[in-house]
C-alpha cells in the first residue's frame, strides 16, 4: 500500500513538516532524532535542516527514496532505514528525540514500540507524537479506516509510563498536509520527556 501511495511524483503528505512538530521543535534537545514511519521524509528532513542528526525509518523503500531526494534538494543529510517496526528494535538510551507523526500501528505492536520509545530515549530525551483519535472516523479527512489503529490519550498515558508528559491533549484542528490529510481532524498530541535512566 505505502509503496503505491508514494509512487507518484508529488509528495503524498506534502514537503512541509507537521504543525505540531514545528510548534514543539524549540523545546527539543539537539542531537540524534529517530523519525518513526517517516514516509517521504518531510519531518526528518525538516529536523535535519534545524541541526538534528536524523534517522528516518519507514517500511516503504519508495517513500525513503523520495525522503533522500528531498534531503538532497535541501542540502541536508539524513540516514534512511528501510524497516518494518515489528522487525526493528529501538536502541536503548540512544536517542535525544523520537518522533511519531501519524504512525498508526496495530494495538499490540504499538504498545511494544511505545515501550521501546521509553527506554530508547536518553535522559532528558523527548518523544513527539501526533495521531488520529477514533473520532476521526466521523470526519473522514485522513487516517486509517479502523478505530483500533487510532490512539487516545488514556492509552498513550499507560503505554508511555516512565515519561513525563509535558503536553498531552486531544483536540480537533484543521490539517493541510498534502491530499491525504486535509480538513478538520480529530487528533491526540503529546510531548513527553525521559527524566531518568
Amino acid at each position: 500500500m505505502w509503496d503505491e501511495r508514494y509512487s507518484g511524483e508529488e509528495y503524498a503528505y506534502g514537503t512541509a513538516p507537521n504543525d505540531f512538530l514545528r510548534e514543539v521543535m524549540p523545546r527539543l534537545p539537539k542531537g540524534t532524532a529517530l523519525c518513526l514511519g517517516d514516509g517521504e521524509g518531510r519531518n526528518g528532513v525538516w529536523l535535519a535542516e534545524h541541526g538534528f542528526k536524523v534517522t528516518s525509518l519507514d517500511a516503504s523503500a519508495v517513500g525513503l527514496t523520495k525522503a533522500a531526494r528531498l534531503a538532497g534538494n535541501r542540502n541536508v543529510s539524513i540516514t534512511t532505514l528501510h524497516r518494518n517496526l515489528q522487525d526493528y528494535a529501538i536502541e536503548a538510551g540512544h536517542w535525544d528525540v523520537i518522533v511519531s507523526v501519524f504512525c498508526h500501528l496495530p494495538p499490540e505492536l504499538r504498545r511494544q514500540v511505545h515501550a521501546q520509545v521509553v527506554t530508547g530515549l536518553k535522559t532528558g530525551g523527548m518523544f513527539v507524537l501526533e495521531a488520529y483519535t477514533p473520532k476521526q472516523l466521523d470526519l473522514g479527512t485522513g487516517g486509517p479506516q479502523s478505530a483500533e489503529l487510532m490512539m487516545n490519550l488514556a492509552d498513550l498515558t499507560r503505554e508511555l509510563a516512565g515519561l513525563e508528559l509535558l503536553h498531552a491533549r486531544e483536540l480537533q484542528r484543521d490539517i493541510s498536509e498534502g491530499r491525504f490529510h486535509c480538513g478538520p481532524s480529530a487528533v491526540v498530541q503529546l510531548l513527553a520527556r525521559r527524566n531518568c535512566a
